[in-house]
């Protein structure tokens, strides 16, 4: 039984070994592609300006580097603690739709589709605000039954 369980946790460290310098490559690669996106439209013309599009399609891009930075933050965690840290998933979802909202055309999006969207970032908000807050509390709380005599 203690040998299963070895092999199971070397198994995992492997994984979520591989998953980390996947997602370091995945995240390398793609800040050079954002780095090469952002000097070939610099440099096209009419030179040193970009236009609404190219702005919206860097600031994208770059959000979707901030999601991988998270991911690998999320893996990261596992790895050390080997539980899901649900204020950082809470972070890469508000990432993600935040990358959403910033290249969204509005108005290629229904009025409901737009409502549903404020909906979600709300809702993200507000779980990451009371997974924050409750977290606070906790290490507040323990805190203080730490310095009682």
């Amino acid at each position: 039984m203690k040998t299963t369980r070895t092999i199971l946790k070397f198994f995992e460290r492997l994984i979520v070994g591989s998953l980390i310098l996947m997602m370091i490559v995945v995240i390398l690669l793609s800040t050079i592609q954002l780095g090469r996106i952002l000097v070939m439209d610099i440099f096209a013309p009419p030179n040193y300006l970009l236009e609404i599009n190219e702005l919206l399609d860097i600031f994208g891009f770059f959000m979707l580097i901030l999601i991988g930075v998270e991911l690998l933050e999320t893996i990261r965690a596992y790895l050390d603690d080997h539980e899901v840290h649900v204020e950082i998933v809470l972070e890469v979802a508000l990432i993600a739709v935040a990358r959403k909202v910033v290249i969204i055309d509005v108005k290629e999006y229904s009025y409901g589709s737009l409502l549903a969207i404020a909906a979600i970032v709300l809702s993200l908000a507000a779980a990451y605000y009371l997974q924050r807050k409750t977290r606070n509390q906790q290490t507040d709380l323990l805190k203080n039954l730490s310095e009682k005599p």
